[in-house]
Parts: C-alpha cells; sequence; structure tokens
C-alpha cells in the first residue's frame, strides 16, 4: 500500500471505520514499525482478498517478500506461490514497491 493510502488510512475518524479498516490500519502501523507478523498478515489479506481488501498480487507479493526478507519462513513459500500466478513484469513492480518501503522505512530512522 503506497504512502498516500497509509496516510488516507491515518485520517479516518473512528465513525468511518469498519472491521477490515481496523485490521489493515492497524497492520500498516505495525508494519511501519518493522513488525514481521504485519508484513505477512497484509500478504495473506492481499493475496486472499480477506478483510475487504480487493485480491492484489503484487501488494501481497510485496508483503510476502518483506516478510520472508525479515526472516518469516511461511512467506518465502506463500510469496513463491502468489509469483506463479504473476507476470515477471508484475512481480519486478512488487519488489520495486518492496524496496521503496524499505527505503522509505530507512529515511525514517535517518
Amino acid at each position: 500500500m503506497e504512502l498516500a493510502t497509509q496516510q488516507a488510512f491515518a485520517s479516518l475518524t473512528p465513525a468511518d471505520i469498519s472491521r477490515a479498516d481496523v485490521m489493515v490500519a492497524q497492520c500498516l502501523a505495525d508494519a511501519a514499525q518493522g513488525d514481521i507478523e504485519a508484513y505477512f498478515s497484509l500478504g495473506v489479506a492481499f493475496s486472499t482478498g480477506s478483510h475487504g481488501i480487493d485480491c492484489e498480487l503484487i501488494e501481497a507479493h510485496k508483503w510476502f517478500n518483506l516478510a520472508a526478507a525479515g526472516g518469516h519462513e511461511e512467506a518465502c513459500q506463500c510469496r513463491s506461490d502468489v509469483a506463479s500466478e504473476m507476470t515477471a513484469r508484475e512481480v519486478a513492480e512488487a519488489q520495486r514497491r518492496a524496496r521503496e518501503w524499505l527505503r522509505a522505512d530507512f529515511r525514517k530512522c535517518a
């Protein structure tokens, strides 16, 4: 999920937020803190279309990739499963988004 989407979640009031939104917003907040389980949960949500999220394989791959890079064992297999349903161009885009997420996270720490 891109920075603009993250900021949109942050600006929602409690009356605007459904259970799915709460789950996604919490996972994004945890992911922003480097929580590997949150990365994995976002990958699952995007790969299955659960929690009111549209199934989006590029985003799923991105989150599974981040989780796998952090040492989450199951994420490696999930990333591979998702990649088998994607084109090479889509995988490249997912990898670009993962790098972008890491760069943004690095800039926050600096």
